[in-house]
């Protein structure tokens, strides 16, 4: 059974920082590309960052660039986005994606920037 699960969302003041992780399980998770995506109320879902299987390159949208990191560790089959100098824009639900042809979601993890 395909798992993907998120967590270290929250309520954080603008300019804070937080680190979001994704465990995946029930895929070869080494061998697949990941990314982050957020959707925020009445808006449509967006790519926030990619990370090939290796690591070895990534790819950021460019509202997130300069402030947010992808990264995995594939021996914990854990795919995390460090995010710094949030915005009250960065507010959304952020979900852990494993892209076709696999194309899992997990179940997302909130986060909210306000003072």
């Amino acid at each position: 059974q395909v798992q993907l699960v998120e967590s270290g969302g929250g309520l954080v003041q603008p300019g804070g920082s937080l680190r979001l992780s994704c465990v995946a399980s029930g895929f070869t998770f080494s061998s697949s590309v990941m990314t982050w995506y957020r959707q925020a109320p009445g808006k449509e879902r967006e790519l926030v960052a990619e990370i090939t299987s290796a690591g070895g390159f990534t790819y950021y949208g460019n509202s997130v660039k300069g402030r947010f990191t992808i990264s995995r560790d594939n021996a914990k089959n854990t795919v995390y986005l460090q995010m710094n100098s949030l915005k009250p824009d960065d507010t959304a639900v952020y979900y852990c994606n494993a892209p076709p042809p696999l194309d899992y979601w997990g179940q997302g993890t909130q986060v909210t920037v306000s003072s």
